[in-house]
């Protein structure tokens, strides 16, 4: 995998066209993409990411002129979203032309698209001239990156070219709209929140967020997803620090204050060395921007566990809460009561 800045998206553009694979920044996470109508290449995403092949793909586009040509029908109400949150972090699911390969849509009557806000992919998508299927560029069920950097090696060899955009903007995956039946319905939460979204149709509703079997209406939808190699708990701050009077060296992702946390200090437990900390911004947008990539440091610490202090429960903290709700090892028979 070679990596490009600006300069080199006349590469990517030739590289895609023959069919290879290239990672495009987007402003949700860093994407994995190939020609979304070249099904022989789409197949090579499933390959590159170990992502079983009933699991639809987001297909990027520069705007509504391009998705309109994708779909069998393209509503009012999707002209609604749309203007407002395009391009953005949405992506809206809608019936499917038959020009949509099956391998995009998982074999599904749907297909999700989206416009990206990153400049890079924008002027990629515009330099192609086609649209670009493109999931997290990670391996299946694993950590999303948010740079580069966190590209892991068994991904990066089925990839030709990287383009370098720097540091997500957002931090977690698009808000996944469904548009295909009676009303909207949110099948992923994310940064475009339920609130925001009922401000255009009051119908919109967050639906069963969780699918494990047979064809995906929406990518995002397994039990476990986005989680690091180590051990993940969500926990209240009682529980937290329960946990962290143990013997086991643990990383703690937090955001009240790392007072509360003194008294775990090494030195006053059986621990051959102290814990590592974490702290990540209170605000909503602030966290999701920094999940990731503050997970993959955590997941690069080398400990027995990532302890993550439960975050709030409004609204605006939904995507957050649905990535470290997948993430988390709630198999765990310890932590059964306590982790969320």
């Amino acid at each position: 995998m070679e990596i490009l800045d600006e300069t080199g998206i006349s590469d990517c553009v030739l590289a895609l066209r023959r069919g290879e694979l290239v990672i495009l920044p987007t402003d949700t996470v860093y994407g994995l993409g190939a020609r979304a109508l070249d099904e022989a290449a789409v197949r090579k995403i499933f390959v590159a990411k170990g992502r079983p092949e009933t699991h639809p793909l987001i297909v990027h586009v520069q705007g509504m002129a391009d998705a309109r040509e994708l779909v069998e029908e393209w509503p009012e109400i999707a002209t609604a979203f749309a203007e407002v949150y395009w391009p953005g972090p949405l992506a809206l699911i809608l019936p499917r032309s038959s020009r949509v390969p099956d391998a995009v849509t998982g074999g599904g009557p749907t297909v999700a698209l989206r416009s990206p806000a990153h400049p890079l992919a924008q002027e990629l998508l515009r330099a192609l001239g086609e649209p670009i299927a493109a999931p997290s560029a990670n391996r299946y069920q694993t950590l999303s990156p948010t740079r580069l950097s966190h590209i892991d090696d068994a991904l990066a060899k089925h990839v030709t070219y990287a383009l370098d955009g720097g540091p997500s903007e957002r931090g977690i995956e698009s808000t996944v709209l469904d548009l295909s039946g009676d009303g909207p319905r949110v099948l992923r939460p994310g940064s475009i929140t339920l609130e925001m979204l009922r401000v255009i149709d009051p119908r919109t509703e967050l639906a069963n967020t969780v699918q494990e079997t047979g064809i995906r209406a929406s990518p995002g939808l397994d039990r476990k997803h986005y989680a690091p190699r180590t051990p993940l708990f969500v926990l209240d701050n009682t529980a937290l620090l329960e946990r962290l009077a143990g013997k086991e060296v643990c990383a703690v992702v937090h955001f009240s204050a790392r007072e509360n946390f003194a008294t775990t200090e090494v030195g006053t437990s059986k621990r051959d060395a102290p814990h590592v900390f974490f702290e990540v911004p209170k605000d909503a947008r602030g966290y999701a921007h920094a999940l990731f990539a503050t997970l993959h440091d955590a997941d690069a610490a080398h400990v027995a566990a990532i302890l993550v202090e439960s975050p709030p429960t409004t609204d605006e903290w939904l995507g957050v809460r649905d990535r470290l709700t997948r993430a988390a090892n709630s198999e765990n028979e310890s932590t059964k009561g306590k982790s969320e």
